[in-house]
């Protein structure tokens, strides 16, 4: 098994907010003891529901949120230490945002847009960036005829490859999409998986895919993270998910998307998802779940495997399911 590329150990991140009274503050519970490895070449999908923390992961693996808590390491080293290299890290990874409406500076020419992260680390002459420019438009299917446009001339299918291209700027080995389609027609969210897919292939990256379409996260990952209110529940290979899946929330997650290919029983969720200002004792989604206990109050459920590379945090956990 390769080396890891970059791995989160018990990372959390807290927000202050303002609270009540003129000096009170609340804490947003982010993401609480996030860990993660990413190894290269391997897609992992993360999914989960509005406001379950997917992007704050996504910003804390590209360096975008600095975590308050655990360790983020980058080839084994500490990215956050002192005297870090985080220049070498920013090279490493890049990220396709959500929007690509607003990602983009409206007012740079696309090459420009392009270019930008080549000139900001100093790679290579400028006839050798001119040269990359060219290169990366041509990678992700951009004519050159829209060199000189600006991001408003263009659809939103050719503004998302304008984002991509820009992500693959400085050849990073990991590449972060968050949401890279949700922005876009149905008749061009094809067009941009198929392009992710293709890179992917081509040029060895490894990728962490967030999005709310978890049946297009199994169909492009390797693994399949399972995140609710903050905290990483499941982790499994993709061919698990969904009747090998043991925790209940990534369960219903699937049974709420049924497959013709692999037909579960509904499982149904009532009630609100709790606020991460003041999360539940114990296992953060025993108020939803219909296996609750008062066990499940208690503590938060330590790490159980189920399988190589399958780990929940449950203490009721999902039978398997056989897969007619």
């Amino acid at each position: 098994m390769s080396a890891p590329l970059l791995e989160l150990d018990h990372v959390d991140v807290v927000h202050k907010i303002r609270g009540r009274g003129l000096f009170g503050h609340d804490c947003v519970h982010a993401l609480t003891d996030a860990t993660l490895t990413v190894r290269p070449g391997e897609t992992i999908g993360v999914v989960g529901e509005s406001g379950c923390g997917k992007t704050t992961l996504a910003k804390v693996v590209v360096g975008l949120r600095k975590p308050t808590g655990g360790t983020v390491r980058h080839h084994g080293k500490p990215v956050w230490d002192k005297g870090s290299d985080r220049r070498e890290f920013g090279r490493d990874i890049g990220m396709v945002f959500q929007d690509p409406t607003t990602a983009l500076n409206r007012r740079m020419s696309i090459e420009r847009i392009v270019r930008d992260p080549l000139d900001v680390h100093q790679s290579g002459t400028p006839s050798q960036r001119a040269g990359r420019v060219r290169e990366l438009m041509d990678l992700v299917g951009l004519p050159s005829s829209v060199a000189d446009a600006v991001p408003g001339q263009l659809s939103g299918g050719q503004r998302q490859r304008v984002a991509i291209a820009r992500a693959l700027a400085l050849e990073p080995a990991l590449l972060v999409a968050d949401e890279p389609t949700s922005a876009l027609d149905v008749s061009v969210r094809a067009q941009i998986l198929n392009l992710l897919l293709d890179l992917r292939e081509r040029l060895g990256l490894a990728m962490i895919f967030v999005s709310h379409d978890i049946q297009t996260v199994r169909k492009m990952s390797d693994r399949i993270v399972t995140m609710y209110l903050g905290r990483i529940v499941e982790d499994a290979p993709a061919g698990a998910i969904p009747a090998e899946a043991r925790h209940p929330y990534t369960r219903a997650l699937f049974s709420a998307t049924p497959s013709l290919l692999n037909p579960i029983d509904p499982i149904v969720l009532t009630g609100p998802v709790p606020s991460a200002v003041n999360p539940p004792s114990g296992c953060a989604f025993r108020t939803r779940c219909p296996k609750a206990t008062d066990a499940c109050a208690t503590e938060v459920p330590p790490a159980s495997a189920a399988g190589d590379g399958h780990l929940f945090h449950c203490i009721h956990p999902e039978p398997e399911v056989s897969v007619r």
